[in-house]
């Protein structure tokens, strides 16, 4: 009996993998049109990010505009070692890596904690107008953001110096002369700016939860706190998880905008608000190599791409269904 199952089985079961295993040419001619849309998305990808690619060259050169790119004599690894033995190497490193390692859990914890908030809000007017509030700042730019934080700050006319510290019986403060305080002041302007574009993501993955898991929680009893921790969070962990890797690949990569617009180009602030990016560009305003800014950004290309790759693996490692690809 068990034999005539067997064989049962595999009379009808194996035909099915043979029929499924078509070839590309007829998967193509299926689904041509599909192919056909993502068409003009595939050139612009190739023309914007992959051709371009060619300018890697530029990292391994002594740039000599008279011979060309192609003409230019090779330099090995001298434009990457310029980032390391200069003295300020460690300082923008640091700088780097600690502000965005900063960045990725402030743009986790507060658009979180307000997509949680904004989702319990009943009213659909109030809910739309606060996020619209949110989302505002992302679509600033870093010059005009600057001004906004300028307008706080200055000495002579920011509302800190003129109104709120005199109103404390607080002397005033020379804020972009003043080292300490700005390793708070870079995260909350780059919280502010980001949080409604990561609430808007959060949100639109808890709207997709199914509304019977919170019915089913209210009736046994479970608490909002109760229902967020066992209930929201983990549902939407995997988009939680992909927003997290995005931001790890560019933990090499720091907002040149935010540092070099926000603080006003004050050298009194370079010690902690000189990062990777910042140093290149005044390095090579100084200088005028481009071999050097291209082998900067090539190293932060290829960091970002590894701990891409290495926190995927991790991921994975832990819960498949949470990683990346």
């Amino acid at each position: 009996m068990a034999k005539q199952t067997t064989e049962a089985v595999s009379t009808v079961y194996i035909p099915k993998i043979k029929a499924g295993k078509r070839s590309q040419l007829d998967i193509f001619r299926k689904y041509w049109m599909f192919y056909l849309m993502m068409l003009p998305a595939i050139v612009l990808l190739v023309f914007n990010n992959y051709i371009p690619m060619f300018g890697i060259i530029i990292a391994f050169k002594n740039i000599n505009y008279a011979d060309g790119i192609l003409g230019s004599a090779w330099s090995g690894l001298t434009n990457f070692e310029y980032l390391f033995k200069t003295s300020d190497a460690w300082i923008i490193t640091r700088n780097t890596l600690l502000y965005n390692s900063g960045f990725i859990i402030l743009n986790l914890v507060f658009p979180l904690a307000f997509a949680i908030m904004l989702n319990e809000i009943r009213s659909r007017f109030m809910a739309k107008l606060h996020q619209t509030v949110m989302f505002l700042p992302y679509f600033l730019s870093m010059v005009v953001i600057s001004y906004l934080v300028f307008g706080f700050f200055s000495d002579e006319h920011g509302y800190l110096n003129t109104s709120l510290l005199p109103a404390l019986g607080l002397e005033k403060v020379q804020w972009y002369f003043t080292q300490e305080v700005w390793p708070y002041i870079l995260p909350l302007v780059n919280t502010w700016k980001n949080m409604g574009y990561f609430t808007v993501i959060y949100m639109a993955a808890i709207i997709g939860i199914d509304d019977e898991y919170y019915e089913a929680a209210t009736i046994d009893g479970a608490s909002k706190w109760k229902q967020m921790t066992s209930i929201t969070i983990p549902l939407i962990m995997p988009i939680i998880t992909i927003m997290t890797l995005l931001q790890i690949g560019k933990i090499f990569n720091a907002d040149f905008g935010l540092f070099f617009q926000v603080p006003r180009e004050s050298g009194v602030l370079f010690p902690v608000t000189n990062v990777i990016d910042t140093y290149v560009y005044r390095t090579f305003l100084t200088v005028g190599d481009i071999g050097l800014s291209s082998a900067a950004g090539l190293l932060q290309s290829v960091v970002g791409f590894t701990l891409v790759f290495l926190s995927n693996w991790v991921v994975r490692r832990i819960n498949k269904d949470n990683a990346l690809f």
